[in-house]
């Protein structure tokens, strides 16, 4: 018992971190995959589950240094408010003469852009939860995997009957775009530049007993900017949508 002990607050913790990430994963493989025939469906979010648990993988070998690159967080939110927009268009259902195995490959590859933004955040979650151990860090990403899987099963039947969330799920994409724009060191040191005040630096627990320093923006920034993102994606997708009959 006293060797499982140390161990049952960090399962805790990443078992919530699990089932709050995992829902960003699964509403991105509902959307793209929802224009499947129903016989392909499962073989696209059971591919996009393993996407997402391949590329937090790679992520967790080079976290270090990724969390370092200036601008990245800024690239993948321009390309998550990007992605938002396509899938509230409703992108992969058009063209119906595409065939459905190109139909397939499309989702998967919107499904791997999605999570490549979107993982980076989520292995700093879990990583932080570890506590440096690799056994609860690997843990965590396998049970990711169900709970991704199960939790876009759920979502594409709740699409089919209620369409209108899909553009809930979009306006999270561009939320998330929002979040990781505004926590993007050259976009923090550039606020800390017009005023200090709008970046807090505040001690975190480093896993290992000791603390790490941990710089964000405030919360009325942190947040509008989320505000801002979802707002964006639905203003955007909603002009183009608005304008395609006149086309027509």
């Amino acid at each position: 018992m006293e060797f499982i002990t140390p161990y049952i607050i960090p399962v805790l913790q990443i078992i919530w971190i699990d089932l709050l990430l995992s829902g960003d994963n699964a509403v991105v493989i509902a959307m793209a995959c929802r224009a499947l025939p129903p016989h392909q469906r499962r073989i696209g979010m059971i591919l996009g589950a393993g996407t997402a648990i391949g590329l937090r993988i790679v992520f967790a070998i080079f976290i270090t240094y990724l969390l370092g690159v200036p601008l990245l967080k800024v690239v993948g939110g321009a390309l998550l408010l990007w992605i938002g927009v396509k899938l509230a268009l409703g992108e992969e259902d058009a063209g119906h003469e595409v065939e459905s195995s190109e139909n397939l490959w499309r989702a998967v590859r919107t499904i791997a852009i999605a999570d490549a933004v979107m993982s980076l955040d989520n292995v700093v979650a879990i990583a932080a939860a570890a506590g440096g151990n690799i056994w609860l860090f690997i843990f965590g990403l396998l049970l990711s995997i169900p709970l991704i899987i199960f939790g876009s099963t759920l979502l594409s039947t709740l699409i089919d009957r209620f369409p209108i969330i899909i553009w809930g799920g979009a306006a999270l994409l561009g939320w998330i775009a929002g979040e990781m724009i505004v926590s993007d060191p050259f976009v923090m040191n550039w606020l800390k530049g017009i005023n200090p005040g709008w970046i807090i630096t505040s001690a975190a627990s480093d896993g290992h007993g000791g603390t790490t320093m941990i710089t964000k923006p405030t919360g009325w920034i942190f947040y509008g900017a989320a505000l801002v993102g979802g707002a964006v994606v639905l203003a955007i997708a909603g002009f183009i949508k608005s304008r395609e009959p006149k086309e027509a």
